[in-house]
């Protein structure tokens, strides 16, 4: 199990970035959340399954269609057993 926080920066919100995250997420079996900052950008804690939080952190690099991903800063943290995943 890993944990990565990651905040996403460019034309990243009011291109649906957190619900395609979230349905992405979903499928994976990565648990967490996602929300919009005040400065543009997104933050999201992914947990789960090494291979599958790795394929989550890498799709935040492209985003959905219509998204210009500028930046992605990455922490890894400790599994805190998070369970599902929401948009806040």
């Amino acid at each position: 199990m890993t944990r990565a926080r990651v905040q996403v920066r460019g034309r990243v919100q009011g291109v649906f970035f957190r619900a395609e995250a979230r349905t992405r997420a979903e499928s994976l079996g990565v648990a967490g959340w996602i929300r919009n900052l005040p400065d543009g950008s997104v933050e999201a804690v992914f947990e789960g399954q090494d291979e599958r939080v790795e394929s989550m952190v890498e799709w935040c690099q492209r985003g959905p269609p219509g998204a210009g991903v500028e930046a992605v800063d990455v922490e890894r943290e400790e599994p805190m057993g998070e369970t599902g995943f929401r948009v806040r």
